[in-house]
């Protein structure tokens, strides 16, 4: 096989890519192996290894231990809806989306107590160091980890309240603008940036995912004029969910 100028490696993993795509190479099928991509492509063991890094990098192929790298069963991606829709019952934005999606949604979550990192400090408009509740939870579909976020609030704000521990007392589970709304804090705004990066070894391993997969990033923070009340990170497993907004006309 003669290659152009694109590099060797990426020109192989173009066309075992596409055999995966095509279905010459289906799910579970264990891939050629090293010395047989070198022979049928002319090519180094280098090149050969380099090309199997791709397609693994890229979530197409999985190694098993003692077995060889085998392709992996493609997820069709599912949606995760996220609006600035607030219903009247107070429900969380993730139980109206789940709702409005007519799928079955859990989660279980974890608060504590801890100083500000210059970084939730910044997105806090806050001092380094100032005491801030952090809940980290896990959100299920159907049992299956779709979804991680982590969330901080200024204890400035909240600490001696009745909503102090997002998911405890009478408005535990509610959203961020219900709950805020019941100690007089009117939330007016929020923001999202999203991006993408390869998940971090602890939450591809809470996702079910394997190392190299990309997750996506939502970085959320609600405003109440124009002071940060709440921020958090959410992330999802890029190669099993889209994110789709639904956003009001004005």
């Amino acid at each position: 096989m003669t290659f152009g100028e694109q590099p060797a490696y990426l020109r192989v993993a173009s066309d075992l890519r596409e055999k995966i795509v095509n279905g010459s190479l289906p799910p579970h099928t264990r891939l050629p192996s090293q010395a047989r991509i070198r022979e049928e492509y002319g090519v180094s063991d280098t090149v050969a290894l380099e090309a199997r890094k791709v397609l693994m990098a890229e979530g197409l192929v999985e190694g098993r231990s003692g077995s060889g790298t085998y392709v992996r069963e493609r997820p069709v991606p599912r949606r995760i809806a996220r609006s600035g829709f607030r219903s009247e019952t107070g429900a969380s934005p993730f139980r109206q989306e789940q709702t409005a999606e007519g799928a079955r949604g859990t989660w279980e979550s974890r608060s504590e107590q801890e100083g500000a990192s210059p970084e939730i400090a910044e997105r806090l408009g806050i001092e380094q160091g100032d005491r801030v509740m952090r809940t980290r939870y896990v959100f299920r579909e159907a049992g299956e980890p779709m979804m991680l976020s982590t969330s901080w609030e200024a204890l400035a704000v909240t600490g001696r309240t009745p909503v102090m521990l997002p998911e405890e007392g009478p408005l535990g589970g509610c959203g961020v603008v219900e709950r805020m709304a019941a100690i007089d804090v009117v939330v007016d705004n929020v923001a999202e940036q999203v991006g993408a990066r390869p998940g971090l070894a602890e939450e591809l391993l809470a996702l079910g995912g394997v190392p190299g997969h990309v997750v996506m990033v939502i970085e959320r923070t609600y405003y109440a004029s124009g002071r940060p009340v709440e921020t958090a990170d959410v992330v999802v497993p890029a190669d099993r969910y889209r994110i789709a907004y639904h956003l009001p006309v004005r």
